[in-house]
């Protein structure tokens, strides 16, 4: 047996970080490390296994990640573009997920709507990972706490301040996580229900805050919330979701929340940039920033294939 992080079987899908605990977190983040360490211990941990990516959007390190992890642990991987399938056209969602639960051993879906993301889950008797929706990145905030834990030796205590838009799959899932496993975390964004996180993520996330102890703050201002951070955070002001006649008014908005060098000095001297990359450069990020020696971006893009590694394994096996 390689590891066991004690996931029950009736939570066998990972469509939130809050199908976790965070002893269940942190467990994943060592096992990612440990995987990392010794790739050649997981040759053959799931040989002959199939996961399906079904993608709604493009992506690189996404689609890569899934793809590599399932390779290198002797799987394989198949892709399935929404754009060529008869998902929601001549077949229903339900019967979707049951002949896919058919054919293969798990599936991972890139797409717009949590709720039909739910919907495959319902159906499948196969285990369903959420590798992106517009509403949570699960996935993604698993490598940032692999790449923190890797950079810091520590999650618990520390502060995270995310600075952009609040209203961002990326923003809710960080909310989520780093209440449930007692990380403070503050984030900026410009006023109004466009920009903010959901209020439904605010009130469950501050209900976890204060069962681990931490502390949560939606602001207004960059440089407060920045103040004594750890790790900064951002992310791209244009999601796959906004559309393309939305952009001026949201530069506008979003111009005084760019991190740049200025605003790093704000946060802790050797505190970590982040960003779940593809990054705008010039927008909500600067170049100097994210090439210093402070940014950790290309280590959580890496981060993806080893913790999800430590996912599949634990899912599939």
């Amino acid at each position: 047996m390689l590891f066991d992080i004690g996931i029950q079987r009736e939570k066998m899908h990972f469509l939130s970080i809050t199908d976790l605990k965070a002893k269940e977190i942190m467990e994943l983040v060592k096992k990612g490390i440990e995987a990392k360490k010794r790739p050649s211990k997981y040759d053959n941990a799931l040989k002959n296994k199939n996961l399906l990516i079904l993608f709604e959007m493009p992506s690189l390190r996404t689609r890569l990640s899934f793809e590599v992890a399932m390779n290198q642990m002797g799987g394989h991987a198949v892709y399935y573009s929404i754009s060529e399938s008869t998902i929601g056209k001549k077949e229903s969602i339900a019967d979707f997920a049951r002949v896919v639960s058919r054919y293969c051993d798990a599936l991972t879906a890139r797409i717009h709507s949590q709720k039909t993301l739910e919907k495959i889950a319902e159906n499948s008797s196969i285990p369903v990972i959420n590798a992106l929706t517009s509403f949570e990145h699960p996935c993604q905030v698993l490598a940032d706490f692999m790449t923190i834990y890797e950079k810091k030796r520590k999650l618990e205590g520390l502060k995270l301040a995310f600075v952009g838009d609040g209203n961002n799959n990326v923003t809710h899932s960080l909310l989520y996580g780093a209440s449930l496993i007692g990380m403070d975390i503050s984030v900026a964004c410009p006023a109004g229900k466009t920009f903010s996180p959901q209020e439904k993520v605010v009130k469950e996330a501050r209900a976890f805050a204060k069962r681990s102890g931490s502390k949560i703050e939606i602001l207004r201002n960059p440089a407060q919330a920045v103040k004594g951070a750890d790790a900064v955070y951002t992310d791209t002001w244009m999601s796959y979701r906004i559309p393309a006649k939305e952009k001026k008014n949201r530069l506008k908005a979003f111009r005084p929340f760019q991190v740049n060098k200025k605003l790093m000095g704000k946060a802790k001297k050797n505190a970590l940039f982040m960003h779940c990359l593809p990054a705008s450069r010039g927008y909500e990020i600067t170049d100097e920033v994210i090439d210093s020696r402070q940014s950790v971006v290309l280590d959580e893009a890496e981060n993806r294939l080893h913790v999800q590694k430590a996912l599949l394994f634990k899912l599939i096996k």
